[in-house]
């Protein structure tokens, strides 16, 4: 079968953010030095400012996964701002555990991109964390360039 995308509900944007949320908390203690508590809290302060309105926040495509009636995962995008006229920016994109490997991430990434370009968005942009070996090779593979990077290094207080 087909992977098609659908608007995503309020309901259904309630019910996943709950696992972006926790994830992206993990990332940031891992990746960023966070305390949990302090992740928790970004992450959460992070994801009300971005979707103020919910599931109607303006300029965010909230898009579902879905083969036949099987919801296999879902893509965050936001169209361009004055910021950033150009790009349109992947906040998060998601297969659900059971359905990775298939080609679903693929083929999300591909249907948004065929969306934007109707929308005459000529660009769009991501994060990834550089650990994310798998997210990289696949970004690569469709076409994204690397244009910017970050590198950190963790002090010893004790020197």
């Amino acid at each position: 079968m087909t992977l098609t995308l659908t608007p995503m509900t309020e309901q259904e944007l309630v019910r996943l953010l709950v696992s972006l949320e926790e994830g992206y908390a993990e990332d940031l203690v891992v990746h960023r030095g966070f305390t949990p508590e302090a992740a928790r809290e970004r992450s959460a302060s992070q994801i009300r400012e971005s979707l103020p309105a919910g599931a109607t926040t303006e300029g965010a495509l909230l898009r579902v996964g879905r083969v036949g009636d099987t919801e296999v995962g879902w893509i965050w995008v936001t169209l361009p701002t004055a910021a950033a006229p150009r790009q349109a920016w992947i906040h998060n994109i998601e297969v659900h555990p059971e359905h990775r490997g298939r080609g679903y991430a693929r083929r999300m990434i591909q249907l948004i991109e065929a969306e934007l370009a109707q929308r005459e968005v000529p660009e769009l942009g991501l994060n990834v964390f550089g650990t994310n070996t798998v997210a990289i090779g696949l970004y690569r593979s469709l076409g994204f360039e690397v244009t910017s990077q970050q590198m950190a290094k963790r002090i010893d207080p004790a020197g």
